[in-house]
């Protein structure tokens, strides 16, 4: 078995919703995870989020409410969302934890007591956005790089954190650990800022100005500073020092950021574990960011990805896929949706899709579904290269994989899949199957495309979970985590003679047409979305899940500050209040009295604050949206059958 394997995101400031960067490093981590699980059973995968600090109480005092149900509010959404994802982490670390509180106060003690803290008055540069003091020689034209707006000059008594006595130690470390930051261009420019000397580090703040933080256990009258609070959470979470997570997973410990907070994970964290004592970090890797249409995403502009409207839209796995392929882990990519639907039809719905359909049907119409089984000569005799195109699809992808390359990794798998086509064109069972002489080569064939799918549908297991199980189901298999285990997948004969496939479904439908873009749409189930193809078939047990209902709208009014937005409150034989989108096309009068038809039992969602028990069920084309109703009353809540 293979050293265990433990991965960390940052833990995401509650300061704001999380958008298309969060999603990014947290899928990016729950890939990294998924592959090593295919390597060895000891994984462990954290995520969570950060929680005091001075934009925390800023942004609770803007909605008008405590910072405590603030942040309440904004983590689980955090927490909702990855689920949504598919996201498979094993916990789930906030900073407002009494358990995290008692670490970071036990480490602090610790450093405090080893001289290494101390109490100073200073005068500074100080940037409210970033809650951290800037020297001179890192602004830009008198501003903060980050927020483009000068900070302000604070003077005050606080406690300070001797990094400048471990600065020489730290350049030795990381040019001794060549890989200690990844990719290197991160590495050089920790180095770089090195070059210049490393100030002490203000790690308190005055209660007289802030007092949402975590008490400093030496003294009462200040809190600690949100990076020294935040960064301990790698371990907090892993019950530092006693439990056996600690023990066995820390000393192999790999982040993942973005390249926005290289300095705290590549300066600041080693030095606060030096000064502690402890053991450092395995590998730091730092992605980079996320352009929107070329542009950087931002709130003022208007340009931020929801991740829940691109899953909701264009299905989990295809989310998941675009963003793993079209970033080069390390450097800026850029996101449009004329790019996410181009992979869905070329990689997705054409490559894969139709290899994975045209194998199955094949093998349906030629052996009846059941995986025939092939002379050994003869197999050898039709290979034609297709096992060692597999052989060196795996080499390639394991090491991209393990270096966090991810695009390199899909490259690698989709690099077969070609193979795979070319295959079936060369082989071509159509014209086999026609002579009974050309059996033996038939079954030769189908066989070594359907041990090809079953290759891939592991090798895009990390990536897409739900479309390997689906393919490994129609495979004959079970489509259980033991599948994907790398030992069983190099096996070329891994399928069983004789097992019974199932019928061929469109893994991926093509998307006909651009969707508008995101913030002409609203998650409200009348939203316009792309023309898709027919999506696969479902079970009549599928359908009956789905409660569809008559309700009557009692009244209807806009949803401030939502210009397609409209809230009714509608009787389905008990008062509901629905948000659609359909603003732009109803007034309000024109709805009350209308009978409409409703999912009842779609999950409660928040919409620009207002919570929506239900979807209203619209038809869109080019003319608009229309709503669906009957031809003549019924009463409220009669169901739809």
């Amino acid at each position: 078995m293979t050293a265990p394997f433990y991965i960390t995101t940052p833990i995401y400031y509650v300061n704001a919703r999380p958008h298309l960067g969060h999603a990014y490093t947290t899928v990016a981590a729950d890939v990294a995870r998924r592959f090593h699980s295919m390597h060895t059973d000891k994984t462990w995968f954290l995520t969570g989020t950060d929680e005091h600090g001075d934009k925390i109480v800023r942004a609770a005092q803007k909605e008008g409410c405590s910072p405590r149900a603030y942040v309440d509010n904004i983590s689980k959404i955090f927490q909702d969302l990855w689920p949504e994802l598919n996201i498979s982490n094993d916990a789930f670390i906030r900073t407002t934890d009494p358990a995290h509180i008692a670490v970071v106060e036990k480490i602090l003690q610790q450093i405090y007591d080893s001289g290494d803290i101390y109490f100073s008055e200073y005068e500074g540069l100080y940037c409210f956005g970033c809650e951290r003091f800037y020297m001179e020689r890192e602004l830009v034209d008198g501003c903060c790089p980050d927020h483009q707006a000068p900070p302000e000059t604070i003077k005050e008594a606080n406690y300070f954190f001797k990094l400048g006595k471990y600065q020489d130690w730290l350049i030795q470390h990381i040019e001794t650990h060549p890989d200690f930051i990844r990719p290197t261009r991160y590495k050089n420019e920790v180095l770089a800022f090195l070059r210049e000397p490393l100030e002490d580090l203000c790690i308190s703040r005055p209660k007289s100005r802030l007092k949402w933080g975590i008490t400093l256990p030496f003294d009462p009258d200040y809190v600690t500073y949100v990076w020294f609070d935040a960064l301990l959470n790698y371990i907090s979470a892993l019950g530092f020092p006693d439990r056996d997570l600690y023990q066995t997973y820390w000393p192999v410990a790999q982040h993942i950021v973005a390249k926005d907070i290289l300095k705290p994970h590549g300066i600041y964290w080693p030095i606060m574990l030096k000064a502690a004592g402890l053991p450092l970090y395995q590998h730091l890797n730092v992605h980079g960011y996320w352009n929107v249409e070329e542009n950087k995403m931002s709130k003022t502009v208007g340009n931020v990805i929801d991740p829940l409207e691109m899953k909701n839209i264009y299905g989990t796995d295809a989310f998941r896929f675009f963003l793993m392929r079209d970033m080069t882990f390390g450097l800026d990519s850029n996101f449009s949706e004329t790019a996410l639907i181009q992979r869905i039809n070329a990689d997705l719905a054409n490559d894969l899709g139709n290899l994975f359909s045209r194998v199955i049907s094949m093998a349906i119409k030629y052996f009846d579904g059941v995986i025939p089984e092939a002379a050994p000569d003869i197999e050898e005799e039709m290979d034609l290269g297709l096992k060692k195109n597999a052989e060196t699809a795996i080499f390639a992808y394991n090491q991209a994989m393990e270096s966090f390359a991810f695009h390199k990794g899909l490259i690698a798998v989709w690099e077969f899949i070609t193979h795979m086509n070319k295959y079936v064109d060369i082989t071509a069972p159509w014209v086999l199957a026609k002579s009974p002489s050309s059996k033996k080569q038939l079954e030769a064939v189908i066989r070594h495309l359907l041990e090809g799918l079953r290759i891939i549908s592991g090798l895009i297991y990390p990536v897409m979970p739900d479309t390997a199980i689906t393919m490994q189901k129609h495979l004959g298999m079970s489509g259980t985590d033991d599948f994907f285990k790398m030992n069983r997948l190099t096996v070329w004969k891994g399928l069983r003679s004789g097992d019974k496939l199932r019928k061929a479904i469109s893994l991926f439908p093509r998307v006909e047409k651009t969707k508008p873009h995101a913030d002409e749409a609203e998650a409200s189930g009348s939203e316009k979305a792309p023309a898709l193809a027919f999506k696969p078939e479902i079970t009549l047990d599928d359908f009956l899940k789905v409660d569809l209902r008559v309700g009557t709208v009692i009244s209807a009014q806009p949803v401030p500050k939502a210009k397609k937005l409209l809230q009714l409150e509608v009787d389905m034989g008990e008062r509901r209040t629905i948000v659609s989108g359909i603003a732009e096309h109803y007034t309000p009068e024109s709805l009350v009295g209308k009978q409409v038809i409703l999912v009842a039992n779609l999950k409660p969602a928040k919409l620009m604050g207002v919570l929506s028990k239900g979807m209203l069920i619209a038809a869109t084309d080019e003319t608009g949206v229309t709503v669906a109703t009957l031809d003549r009353t019924v009463p409220p809540g009669t169901p739809l059958r």
